[in-house]
């Protein structure tokens, strides 16, 4: 073989190789830290996170796709961009879901290249994002390489096969065996890896309510003391011992299905919503916070989306009103700013978002969140809640700042009755800058809101 022609093929198989980035089981060592730690990762009370469905968000159906929207997804607020799984999907016994990973350590190529993964999360990070990757502990692949290495490291039955996860119809996936210590040290020098691979600045972690608070301690622990890196860390789950377990975020399950069922499905009294501002921060540690959300991969995908289960548009703000000002930190699904009208397919990419409709609604999102990051107040104030049946009502104080938020969440018009705290009180719309009085009635129409500010 001619000698420049090898030295081409092998420097083409390097630079191949390099892409691929696979390591399965995690290296001992793990690699050197790529590009400089990002230093502005927002707190769990400043965050807005925007959850990305590669598959769904841009015809690429990819990181470039993801890349090229980032100065539409920060223009809108958000300072948080999660990426649902980005690593390869198993084949054995598959149904094609992202969270069937194959390989914890290597970049799907159906999404693209390593190199086109760190330049997306360099971009985010050039426009003060920081990015949180998908985390799936419960599980694997059938034919990650982990079965046939260390079938030790997974749940098996009385016969000694491997099984899926007990009680959940998960069968394309197999169930990890947490009493296995060293899967749990594979598991956790993984999740290091990608904080060093791809700089990345934390995880949202999938099903943690099946995972033991033990593991979570020590791995967010050891992701909490990487020089450099400050890193947010949210659980998917509602169990009480997440936030001592060392997570900052955990979702607002019962919020969301409090808003659909109770509330607007059921027509039951909004004052339901009010326990759930103390049951859901059972435990919390200081700045922690529950993350409430309209919608998200799963419930697009199983319950339909926000415009069909809150009351089409205008329905649907009232409720992200609630979701993103009252008690929690908001998250969007990607499509929801714009009033996406299908389910989003994330099993494969038949169904794209139509970025140009409904360009008013991204305005009022944008609108939204940008009073929310201004307002020390709605991010992190004093609750007082004034709940009636039919309206979400509340101010939120930080110093000499209150906040009066005031949502109609019926689909006909409510005279709301102020109560005596409120009664005849003077105020400033927070958007349009007009005095504002509120005497001992306040009509709204139909899902509508008014947020006012004094002094």
């Amino acid at each position: 073989m001619n000698w420049i022609l090898f030295c081409a093929l092998w420097l083409l198989a390097c630079q191949k190789s390099a892409e691929k980035v696979s390591v399965t089981p995690p290296l001992d060592t793990l690699p050197a830290q790529y590009g400089t730690p990002y230093t502005e990762t927002p707190t769990a009370q400043d965050a807005v996170i925007y959850q990305v469905n590669m598959r769904a968000f841009s015809p690429q159906a990819g990181f470039k796709g993801v890349q090229d929207r980032l100065d539409s997804i920060r223009n809108l607020g958000v300072n948080v961009l999660y990426l649902m799984p980005v690593y390869p999907v198993g084949v054995t016994k598959s149904v094609n879901s992202p969270y069937c990973v194959k390989d914890y350590a290597a970049v799907n190529t159906e999404f693209g290249t390593l190199s086109d993964l760190r330049s997306l999360i360099d971009q985010a990070h050039a426009r003060h994002m920081a990015v949180l990757f998908d985390w799936v502990a419960d599980h694997t692949s059938w034919d990650n390489v982990w079965i046939t290495q260390h079938p030790d490291w997974y749940l098996r039955d009385g016969s000694g096969n491997i099984i899926s996860p007990p009680n959940t119809g998960w069968n394309d996936v197999a169930a990890l065996n947490f009493t296995n210590t060293d899967m749990r040290k594979a598991m956790i020098r993984a999740m290091q890896f990608w904080v060093y691979t791809a700089n990345i600045d934390g995880y949202r972690c999938d099903a943690a309510d099946f995972i033991p608070a033990d593991f979570w301690k020590t791995a967010l622990d050891s992701l909490k003391n990487i020089p450099g890196h400050k890193v947010l860390l949210f659980a998917e789950g509602t169990r009480k011992d997440h936030f001592t377990a060392g997570f900052q975020l955990e979702y607002a399950m019962g919020f969301y299905y409090t808003l659909r069922d109770q509330v607007f499905k059921a027509g039951r009294s909004v004052k339901l919503i009010d326990s759930l501002n103390i049951v859901e921060y059972t435990n919390a540690t200081a700045g922690a916070q529950v993350v409430r959300y309209i919608s998200n991969h799963d419930v697009d995908n199983a319950d339909g989306t926000p415009l069909d289960l809150f009351g089409g548009k205008t329905g649907s703000m009232a409720a992200f009103v609630v979701a993103a000002y009252m008690k929690g930190t908001p998250m969007i699904y990607n499509g929801q700013e714009v009033g996406c009208p299908v389910k989003l397919n994330y099993f494969n990419n038949s169904t794209t978002i139509d970025w140009t409709i409904n360009p008013d609604m991204r305005m009022e999102y944008k609108k939204l969140l940008a009073f929310r990051n201004n307002s020390a107040a709605i991010r992190s104030g004093t609750l007082q809640s004034y709940d009636s049946d039919d309206i979400c009502a509340f101010t939120k104080t930080s110093g000499t700042n209150t906040v009066l938020v005031l949502v109609n969440l019926r689909n006909t018009a409510i005279d709301y009755a102020l109560p005596s705290a409120l009664t005849n009180t003077d105020w400033t719309d927070v958007f349009d800058g007009t005095a504002q009085h509120a005497g001992s009635i306040i009509s709204l129409p139909a899902y509508g809101y008014k947020i006012w500010q004094r002094p």
